[in-house]
């Protein structure tokens, strides 16, 4: 068996292909050595065209592609691809079985890509394990997630789940949309406005689900989401994160610890005493909290005003959960606690997707531990300037798309 012939199997080329050179370089001073194999086809040979009819070739062109390194060489594939005249005229390029059409790469070297990002490893990592510009490695990856988010099937989706997150540090912002049922992202778009909404309507009658599919979203009180959502999805209704209103709670009780803090000394060092819920308190946090709640009568006012209102979420139904906020905003209101009373108007003005959440029981929380994913591939990647790349890692991570990228070629 000589050379060739021992090269055309390891690149698994059958009949009429084959490896017809091949050629080592090294160039010493640059410390660059590389193999280039030439393949070419069977004099005769014919390939089929669409309708799976042999035709003669017609010509051929020059292409070239870059294949996994051959131990410390760099190694390159070149061959004259035939193009061939089709039974219906037109003269076609013949597609070659070790790349796919438009590609600077074979398969096997974009499935080592793949590998290799599949297993956390940053793309300009990846492009630096495999000698080539991050940029390269980056096409290779959008053109397989662009093919599956073509192919993903959101056709059941009737749960939605809205956030935002960032892809640098107080600078741009994506909107995610998320399959609550399925803890999965479906849609993302550049942006964090209302506007955002309408895209991912957009996107989902595109893929054939109507508006009206669409029954229950979860979302934070941002007055954009809020809008874009009772215009692109008028038939849903809107249950506001449990977990962003607490959040916007704690700020309040946090308000009122700073103002007691300015006169009392004590009080340094204790924000989270009274921002932690009081189980997961150590011994000596809750004899302090015990203590200050009697030295300080606002502040324990305030911590018995936070507590009491989480009771809210373990309402039976939506008549008991109504009563109970009504006699809550009633006390804060008696209580003259600033900070408190600001929270009150919140939530009045937000009363309905407040008091929805009895019934639904739904919440971003799936959203909030996508978000930390994400913003975990955003750190290890020092973040994203190219916006596409960023979304199209969020689908990658938290899509759970279906991808038929190849794992060899015959």
């Amino acid at each position: 068996m000589n050379n060739e012939s021992l090269f055309s199997m390891a690149l698994g080329l059958q009949s009429p292909w084959k490896v017809e050179e091949i050629i080592f370089s090294n160039d010493n001073i640059l410390e660059q050595n590389e193999l280039h194999l030439q393949i070419g086809f069977e004099p005769g040979a014919r390939f089929a065209d669409e309708s799976g009819v042999l035709c003669p070739v017609h010509d051929t062109v020059d292409r070239q592609w870059q294949h996994l390194s051959f131990f410390e060489h760099s190694c390159y594939l070149h061959c004259s691809v035939p193009r061939i005249t089709t039974t219906d005229g037109k003269v076609r390029t013949v597609e070659v079985p070790w790349a796919r059409p438009g590609s600077g790469f074979t398969l096997l070297f974009e499935a080592m890509a793949w590998a290799l990002i599949e297993r956390e490893m940053p793309v300009n990592r990846v492009a630096e394990m495999l000698k080539v510009n991050p940029q390269r490695i980056w096409t290779i990856f959008n053109h397989w997630i662009g093919k599956a988010k073509i192919a993903d099937d959101v056709s059941s989706i009737t749960q939605l789940g809205i956030d935002e997150t960032s892809s640098k540090k107080g600078h741009k912002y994506v909107t995610l949309g998320v399959d609550l049922e399925e803890s999965r992202v479906i849609f993302v778009t550049e942006g964090k406005g209302k506007a955002t909404l309408h895209n991912l309507q957009e996107h989902l009658e595109n893929k054939g689900v109507e508006k009206e599919q669409i029954e229950q979203i979860s979302m934070d009180l941002s007055p954009s989401f809020i809008a874009g959502a009772a215009e692109a999805f008028p038939s849903a209704e809107i249950t506001f994160d449990r977990f962003h209103v607490v959040k916007l709670l704690n700020e309040a009780m946090n308000q009122v610890r700073i103002s007691e803090r300015k006169e009392h000394d004590a009080l340094k060092g204790h924000k989270y005493t009274f921002l932690r819920n009081r189980e997961n308190l150590t011994n000596k946090q809750e004899v302090s909290l015990a203590e200050m709640i009697d030295l300080y009568p606002t502040l324990g006012q305030a911590y018995r005003l936070k507590e009491l209102f989480n009771d809210l979420w373990s309402m039976p139904d939506k008549v008991s959960a109504e009563a109970f906020l009504k006699q809550w905003c009633e006390e804060v209101e008696k209580s003259k606690i600033s900070a408190f009373m600001k929270f009150v108007k919140t939530v009045r003005s937000h009363w309905s997707g407040i008091i929805h959440f009895v019934e639904t029981k739904i919440t971003n929380g799936i959203l909030e531990g996508i978000n930390s994913k994400v913003q975990l591939a955003k750190r290890r990647a020092r973040g994203y300037r190219n916006i596409n790349n960023f979304i199209n890692m969020i689908y990658f991570l938290c899509g759970k798309l279906k991808f038929d990228y190849p794992l060899g070629f015959t």
